[in-house]
This record gives C-alpha cells, structure tokens and sequence, in this order.
C-alpha cells in the first residue's frame, strides 16, 4: 500500500519473479505488469483494482494484494485491509510521506493490521532515506524502527547494510539481481552502522525484560532474539521495521522477502476475528479461531467480472474448510449457494484448488446472490463477520443510452459493476429523470465510461460532471407530529415529538445520531426503533433540492400510541413526516464537498498554481519545499476542480502533479445556493 507512483506495482513485479512465480520482468511503464492486467491500466501505467496472488518464500506461502494508490481507488485499500493480516507500506525515497500515504497508514491503523516500511526508489535523484524514516515519525506518528541501511544513495546507491546480521550486500546486474553477494562494511559507514546497530537493539531489548536487562549488563543479544523481539513488537503494532531498496533496479527485494517472514504474521499470529453467532433471534458475540478443522466462517470482501468464467467472488477464510461443490449459508441474507469452483488467483489467472484452508484467499465461482460485506458459513453455525464500511461518492455525471439495443445492455452492465465497486451508484434524479452515476472522482467515473465502451459495448452519451451536495439544519427544532389515516378496518395512529439539531460532520465518522429519552412508556419500546427508521429514511432527500441531509441528531422526548391502530409502519411514517415538517423550520442550508488537495510543482510555476487555486476559491494551507520541488496544500471546493488536471498541465508544462480527497462538507455560497435551490423551487425554505 502507498501513494501513487510509490512503486507498489513494480514492487511486486520483483517479487513475482524472485519467488519464481514469473520468469520475466513486467514493467508498469510498457504495459507488461502481470499484477495491472485491464487495459485502463496498461494504458495509463496505473493501478485501478486491487490484484492477488500467491507465492512462496523460504517454505512460507505467502498471499499479496497489490492495491492501488489513486485516491478515486481507495476503497480497493479499505476492502483488501480489511481481509489481511499485515502490509507493507512503500515510500518513495524522494517524495517521503504523502498525501495518499497518509491516508492508507490511517486505514491500516483502523484495522489494527501490523506493517513495515519499505523506502523505495533509492536510486532516484534526491534520494534521502533518513529523512523519509523522520517524516514517518512526524507525519504518521509511527515508531519506525531502521532494519537497513542505504550503501551510497542517487545514481551511487549499490545496496545495503543489514543492521540485525551486521552484514552489507549488493546485487548482481547481469543477473537481474538474481545474484546478490555479501561485502565488507563500506569504512565510510562503520560508525552510521554501529549508532543504527545500537538503537535497533535497544529497540528489541525494550520489548523483553529479560532481554534489557542482559543488555544493560552489555551482554550480547543473538540474531534469533533480536528477529523474535522485534517480531513480536512488530505484531502488537508498537514498531515498523524500515527497509530500503530500489525495485526498479531489482535491489532490496530478496531482504523484504525475509523481513515479510521474520516480522509479519501468520494467520496463527494475530487475534482471532470476531464475529455474531446468529441462532434464530438470538445473537452472540464470538471469535473465529484460524482451525482448518473448526466450522467454516468465510468473508466476502470483492467481487468482480470475469470474461471467462462470469462473476468471481474474492473470499478470505478465516475458520474451517472450504470446499468445491459445497453448499455455504450466506448469513447476511440467509440464502444458501453452492460453490462451483475454487479458484487461486495470480492476477488475471486463474488455477483450479479443490479446497481452500482458514487463512487463504481464494475466488469462488457460482455465487449469485453474495456480494461484498456478506459472510459465508455453516447452517449449524451461522457467524457474521464485521462488514466494510465505504466512503460516499462525491461526484456524479449523467448518462444515457444511445440506442434501444444500448439501453438493455447499459442496464446490465451498470448492474454489475454496481455489484463489483460499492463506492459505485446508479440512480435517477427524481426531476429530470436523468439516470446518474456517481463516484469517488473523475479518474473514477471516467474508468466506469471506459468499461462500459470496451468491456460492455454500451454506446452512451456523457454529460457534465455534477456535484453531490448535502442539505443540513443549522438551528435547532423541536416538531411534534401526528400521523393519522382510517379508511375502514383498522387505521393507522402514531405521534411522535423530536428534538433536532445540527451536529458537526467529521470525515468517516456518523452523520447521524439518534437517542430516546421517552419516559414513562409513552410510546411502547417496540415503536421507538421505527421512528429513528423513518427519520434516517427520510434524510434521503432535504426540502431544498432533494440532496440527502447530513450532520443531524435526532431525539426522540415524548409521543403517543393507540393500542389498535399504531404498528410499526405507522411510526415510521411519523418519524419520517416529523423530520421533513423539521427540515423546513431548521434554516436549512446546502452543502458542498471540500476537497484536501495537494500540489507538487516545480518552484517556478508556484505563482501561477497558488494564484489559479486561489481563483477557484481554494484556501491554501501551507506549502513547502520537498527536495527540488514545492508542496502547496489546501482547501478547495469539489465545483471548482473540474478539469483540473488539464489545466494544471497547461500551466506547468506538464511538470505539476497533484492528489485530491474529500475532506469535509461545508456551507455553499449563498449566490450559488440560491441559484441551485431555485431550479428545485425549495428557496421558500431559505432564510
């Protein structure tokens, strides 16, 4: 996991080829990584969905995942985290820690998953290991412990020092680093090696008691003690072991190799999952131990299409075994499924297993009514894994079908790739009956557009991209409500009294908030759960525009019920026509998404960037120098940043780049609100 452009692809490529899996370097610049095998990717040189595959390594199976760095794709790092038990996270020796880096270390936080650095590109210009190893601190709060240390660095990096062995090595070219041969210690480095050596120690002795105090007698730890403690650190995410390379020149791989068997975990070595046992109405909390033998518990974190085989279903097991032909209870909807086939997959390939043990990952062939989040197991043991969460799509654009014939396919193939992305939606605006698409960015909507001509042969028509704004209160409101109706037989009665106000809106957390402080019993128990339903259905759409409404909490102080006419459906009904009756005496307002953005450009166009930002109604946070480069940060609203990308181009001859993610959703101006909520004829709401 990285940044883009960190090397994770290339990476991997080694990694492929020194396991003996490939006999052939694949470079991401010509097309020919194994693991960026849609043509989108060959084409742009990037990765989009997440690859696995497995290899070997000193009798040790390992599986990876190479995930994408392009924000647009972030979802591929939070499903592929959520499945792994460790990672390694790529920085690039120039770059450092950016925004994306950030990002996937966060993700990785979230999932407790241990991880270790290793400080790519130490070939490159500008090249500067230490100094990323201090922006790891400092940036990621991380506790970087250095495993290696770079012999030369630029155009004179020639290999490493490996500070746990105290041995140096440096790689043969002629055999693609096939080679690699053990030198002295380079004299110039002896007392670098020897301060570096020391806190490494320190670093392994403070994890044992027995082990400090053997060191504070200065007796002297062994290579076995020191890989244990720092394994065992490593584990419990209290330190990441920092190695150094350059993939690209083949250096460095075979020792990541060995620190992926020495530091990262086995399925053995991290807590057992958790999950709910599900019997009948009842639910308990359990965990899944990783016993081949136990009861099969199954996750379901990726689906994808398959132009061969139809719809692929990416499982981890986590407990128990699985096997070709066997009938699984999807527990999230009860249906069950017959697996078809059992596939290994190596990218786009595929090999066929008859059985996959707890701790595998594999693809499964015939599951039709599994999508992702859903857990799989046993009738006699229905458990259900925490699900994924996902982040909501930010922008969308209109489409449609060219032709009749288009029309049926588009329908079809939107389905599936609904199914295969879930930052992916599909709806159709209620006033214009445009059918909408709507994703995490452009690069994001525009791969979907590209899919849909070349896997699908969907012709459409693509209109501008359009902004998911947000409505939301800003006053507080108490509304009570009564909801009525009798037309012979039984009625329908609920009333319902409810406190909202505006709550602050922080990116991954809740943007709703529901409490009862109902007393006395003035509405049954079984009532209350309905009214938080109907309210959180109806923030669907707000009184203004008919956006979805956000940074709301709802309190739910009194009601009444009628013994013969309230039902559930009743008080639904009420919850949802207390908030809307709420939404128009709350002062609402719109909301636009704000994106963090970051621009890297040479010092010369730096002028010319702030200005155009600041044109754009961007707030510019800070910037400062990265190597030969400048770093502009700041705030930017997602309307302004269409076509940004070219226009960035053209300002600095093609030498700026830049990387944008939503950070948080604040009030619109009230020109361009007026303008918006008039066409939706909502503007009697404002204030």
């Amino acid at each position: 996991m990285a940044h883009i452009d960190a090397g994770k692809t290339t990476t991997t490529e080694r990694i492929l080829f020194y396991t003996g899996l490939t006999h052939k370097l694949g470079e991401v610049h010509d097309g020919t990584a194994i693991m960026d095998w849609m043509v989108q990717e060959q084409e742009r040189g990037i990765t989009i969905t997440s690859a696995a595959t497995t290899c070997f390594w000193k009798d040790t199976k390992i599986n990876i995942i190479d995930t994408p760095g392009h924000v647009d794709f972030t979802v591929e790092v939070e499903r592929s985290l959520r499945v792994l038990d460790g990672a390694i996270a790529i920085f690039c020796a120039v770059g450092g820690v950016e925004p994306q880096t950030e990002t996937v270390w966060h993700q990785a936080e979230k999932y407790h998953v241990p991880r270790m650095a290793f400080v790519n590109k130490m070939d490159r210009t500008g090249a500067d290991f230490l100094t990323v190893v201090k922006q790891m601190k400092d940036r990621l709060g991380a506790n970087p412990v250095v495993m290696q240390l770079p012999i030369g660095a630029e155009d004179q990096f020639t290999g490493v020092v490996d500070l746990v062995r105290g041995k140096a090595y440096t790689y043969d070219m002629a055999t693609m680093g096939v080679t690699v041969e053990e030198i002295p210690i380079p004299d110039e480095m002896a007392d670098q090696v020897e301060e570096y050596r020391l806190a490494l120690i320190e670093a392994a002795a403070e994890q044992d008691e027995s082990l400090l105090e053997r060191y504070l007698n200065e007796e002297t730890l062994s290579e076995e003690e020191i890989i244990t403690s720092l394994r065992k650190a490593t584990l419990e995410n209290l330190i990441q072991p920092v190695f150094c390379g350059a993939a690209f020149r083949n250096k460095g791989i075979q020792q990541l190799l060995d620190a992926v068997v020495d530091y990262l975990p086995s399925p053995l070595d991290v807590p057992p999952a958790e999950g709910t046992l599900k019997k009948g109405r009842n639910e308990e909390a359990v965990t899944v131990e990783a016993d081949p033998d136990g009861p099969l518990v199954a996750f379901c974190f990726k689906v994808m299409t398959d132009p061969f085989v139809g719809q692929l279903n990416y499982v981890r097991v986590y407990g128990g075994t699985l096997n070709s032909g066997q009938q699984v209870l999807n527990v999230n909807n009860g249906k069950k499924e017959r697996v078809g086939r059992i596939l290994r997959m190596h990218a786009n390939k595929r090999e066929d297993v008859d059985a996959c043990v707890a701790g595998n990952i594999v693809a499964l062939v015939g599951m039709k009514q599994t999508v992702t989040g859903d857990s799989l197991g046993e009738a006699r043991h229905p458990v259900q894994l925490t699900t994924i969460e996902f982040p909501i799509p930010v922008i969308a654009i209109a489409i449609e079908p060219k032709t009749k014939d288009d029309e049926q396919k588009m329908d079809a193939a939107l389905q599936r790739l609904r199914a295969e992305d879930p930052t992916f939606n599909v709806n159709t605006d209620e006033e214009s009956g445009q059918l909408l698409i709507s994703g995490m960015g452009e690069l994001h909507l525009d791969i979907i557009c590209d899919r849909l001509r070349r896997e699908f042969k969907v012709n459409a028509n693509i209109g501008k991209p359009q902004v998911a704004y947000r409505e939301a209160i800003t006053q507080p409101v108490s509304q009570k409500t009564r909801h009525s109706r009798q037309s012979g037989g039984k009625g329908q009665f609920a009333e319902v009294a409810v406190s909202f106000e505006p709550m602050p809106i922080v990116p991954g957390e809740e943007t709703f908030a529901f409490e009862s402080k109902v007393k006395g019993g003035a509405i049954p128990k079984q009532y209350i759960e309905p009214v938080r339903k109907g309210i959180e259905r109806g923030m669907g759409a707000g009184v203004l525009a008919g956006y979805p409404v956000v940074g709301l909490k709802a309190t739910l102080t009194d009601g009444l019920a009628h013994e013969v006419d309230s039902s559930e459906l009743a008080f639904e009904i009420a919850g949802s026509l207390c908030l809307r009756e709420a939404l128009t005496k709350g002062a609402p307002i719109l909301l636009e998404p704000i994106m963090d953005l970051e621009v890297v450009t040479p010092e010369e166009y730096l002028g010319a960037v702030t200005a155009d930002l600041n044109a754009r109604g961007g707030q510019i946070s800070g910037s400062d120098s990265r190597g030969m480069v400048q770093v502009v940060r700041g705030d930017v609203p997602l309307r302004a940043m269409f076509g940004y990308a070219t226009d960035l181009r053209s300002r600095t001859q093609g030498r700026a780049t830049f990387t944008m993610q939503f950070k948080t959703y604040a009030p619109c101006p009230q020109k361009l609100m007026r303008e918006i909520v008039d066409r939706f004829g909502g503007s009697r709401f404002l204030k």
